[in-house]
């Protein structure tokens, strides 16, 4: 297999959350305002909700960034561990362009990748913890 060739006009970068992940891309030539693409439709569309949208944005605006592009394509877990992701992606993608930003995205906790994810199923046990009902007789 080739080595594969590095396409400069973007920054990738990947975030994860239990179980989603988000490759996010942070294109060079940025236009006017900001501009989020998620697997082909826009930020706004794919995440209906307010507080979605804020959770993505959080990173641009620790920083204050209001010119960028993004595309991201994000796969696996439920819409809050994907907006997640996409979060912490979006913090690495910042922090690749400039190491500079490090202090402001660490001071609002957006580099460490939380590492919870769910607990496995134990024999015997219903589900992770849940025994079955105890009956007396």
């Amino acid at each position: 297999m080739g080595k594969k060739t590095e396409n400069k006009d973007y920054t990738p970068a990947v975030g994860k959350r239990k179980c989603a992940v988000a490759r996010v891309r942070l294109l060079k030539q940025s236009g006017k305002g900001i501009s989020i693409i998620i697997n082909g439709k826009d930020y706004k569309v794919y995440l209906p909700y307010q507080d979605w949208q804020e959770t993505v944005l959080q990173p641009l605006k620790a920083v204050g960034q209001d010119n960028v592009s993004l595309s991201i394509k994000v796969h696996g877990g439920g819409v809050k561990g994907q907006v997640e992701a996409i979060r912490h992606g979006i913090s690495r993608a910042l922090l690749k362009t400039d190491e500079e930003l490090r202090t402001t995205l660490r001071k609002e906790g957006l580099l460490t990748r939380d590492s919870r994810i769910k607990e496995r199923k134990k024999p015997g046990l219903r589900k992770a913890r849940r025994a079955p009902q105890w009956s007396k007789r």
